[in-house]
């Protein structure tokens, strides 16, 4: 339920795409499964997920923080993407919240459940001539996890503490913590 924004940015170089200048482009937030076990039982997954909430999403868009997007829409057969459209030359952010946790696809044992890797995935679109917006453009993911607050400020506490136990050479097998993600561009 906590917003996060994703700033949506033109990374064109000068020159590229010139068709889509002045244009629009729509681009698909979705909340996918990472692992690739659970990819191939995505959608019983949510199934699941849609049995036990009925009327839920597990992926909004909070509108009134959002800025420069335009003509929202939200699929209610698809609970795990929003789509909207947007102009690359003007400041856009799109303020998102998920509402499920990583702990909700992991098989209960006996407490302290790690909890599944999910990824926010953007996929955006130019107009086709016949006006629908299926020329893809771009893709790009990171992945997240996702736990209620007094959860993730514990598994916060015991990350911090497993990395100070390690020696300076194990550290450098990890990326360093940063206060902003910058999405990883999906081939």
């Amino acid at each position: 339920g906590q917003s996060y924004e994703i700033r949506m940015l033109d990374n064109r170089k000068a020159g590229d795409i010139p068709e889509i200048n002045g244009k629009l482009v729509k681009s698909i937030i979705r909340v996918v499964f990472h692992d690739r076990r659970l990819q191939y039982t995505e959608h019983q997954q949510l199934e699941g997920w849609k049995w036990n909430r009925p009327g839920d999403r597990l992926l909004d868009l909070d509108i009134p923080m959002s800025v420069g997007v335009i003509d929202i829409k939200t699929n209610p057969s698809q609970l795990n993407a929003v789509e909207f459209l947007w102009d690359p030359t003007k400041c856009t952010s799109a303020f998102i919240q998920v509402h499920c946790i990583s702990t909700e696809f992991t098989p209960r044992k006996h407490g302290g459940e790690k909890g599944v890797p999910f990824r926010i995935q953007v996929d955006t679109f130019k107009q086709t001539e016949n006006g629908e917006y299926t020329d893809h453009l771009h893709s790009a993911s990171c992945q997240i996890k996702v736990f209620k607050p007094k959860g993730a400020d514990r598994k916060q506490k015991t990350d911090r503490e497993k990395m100070e136990k390690r020696t300076a050479h194990e550290k450098e097998k990890y990326q360093p913590s940063y206060d902003t993600t910058v999405l990883t561009e999906v081939t």
